[in-house]
């Protein structure tokens, strides 16, 4: 049984409450069915908080919100063992990382250290503290924020870590006829709070992406998506330009990272295949932060959304 009708109201009801942001959105349902992690970009006051908020009212799971900060510690995030005076013995106390959906608001205010804590729980979705280890739930996404305008007294991520992340989103300003809608919809809560959806059951998200495993994809198509990902380490095979932009390309998660998505956009769009254009239109996200430009790119004023085009221009679909 197919599982789209009830992703379907789920992503209609995130549009209702997520005006002008439809790719962020979309990026989020991809997340959650790719069982993957988001690295968001934008402006302050661009709804990218409150975008995980909805979703986390539209599932079922709990959401946590961890402010990164400067004075944060590794143990604030993962938790750390407490000492029980009545019993005399240390007892693991989880942090805010053992939820269903957590958001990493400001991950570059943050040290290395505490960045490292939350990366390391994504990628082995277990925490260590001393000699035991504990899980994390099965349902476990996480979505950072960067704030692109101020970068006075912040922590970039290394690129080794930014490799963690299924995707890296820009969210861009809405436009006028959004905005408007954004003020009346603002003003109509304020007036009566609308009721969330019922929230829907984690074992319907699983079954979902045990659909989209299973969608079909030609071995043209497999073949696409690897040679996108090549075409990155050796860019001036394709183009001068391209070789003399590119210092460093993408790792073999990019291509993990594009079957996984172009899987579950095409799934999102109602289809039992994947076609070269799903990888097109989730490239950027996929690619974005996992390229290192070089300072020839700069002086030319060539960004990784321009190269991107340019690479895609380039590789010939299968």
């Amino acid at each position: 049984m197919s599982h789209h009708q009830p992703i379907g109201q789920l992503r209609d009801w995130l549009s209702s409450q997520i005006i002008g942001q439809s790719a962020l959105i979309d990026r989020l349902l991809i997340a959650l069915l790719a069982d993957g992690h988001l690295l968001v970009e934008g402006a302050p006051g661009l709804a990218k908080t409150r975008a995980i908020k909805a979703l986390a009212e539209g599932i079922e799971g709990d959401f946590q919100r961890i402010q990164f900060t400067p004075d944060l510690l590794p143990g604030d995030v993962t938790g750390s063992d407490i000492y029980r005076p009545e019993t005399g013995v240390f007892e693991f106390q989880s942090g805010p990382v053992f939820h269903n959906l957590v958001l990493a608001d400001e991950i570059n205010r943050a040290p290395a250290k505490v960045q490292s804590a939350l990366l390391e729980a994504m990628a082995e979705r277990q925490v260590s503290v001393g000699n035991k280890t504990f899980g994390l739930p099965e349902l476990f996404l996480v979505m950072a924020t960067q704030n692109p305008l101020e970068q006075e007294g912040t922590y970039p991520l290394p690129e080794a870590q930014l490799d963690r992340f299924l995707m890296h989103v820009y969210v861009d300003y809405p436009d006028t006829e959004s905005e408007l809608a954004i003020l009346r919809q603002v003003r109509d809560e304020q007036r009566q709070q609308t009721p969330p959806p019922t929230p829907l059951p984690q074992e319907t998200i699983f079954e979902a992406r045990r659909e989209i495993l299973s969608l079909t994809m030609t071995e043209a198509v497999e073949q696409y998506i690897v040679q996108l990902v090549v075409a990155t380490r050796r860019a001036g095979e394709w183009d001068a330009d391209l070789g003399n932009w590119l210092e460093v390309g993408a790792s073999p998660r990019a291509t993990l990272a594009l079957d996984r998505c172009s899987r579950a956009l095409a799934w999102l769009r109602g289809r039992d295949y994947v076609s070269p254009d799903d990888v097109q239109h989730i490239a950027h996200d996929v690619l974005r932060h996992r390229l290192i430009l070089s300072f020839t790119a700069e002086a030319d004023g060539v960004d990784k959304d321009k190269l991107i085009d340019r690479l895609l221009q380039q590789v010939p679909v299968a």
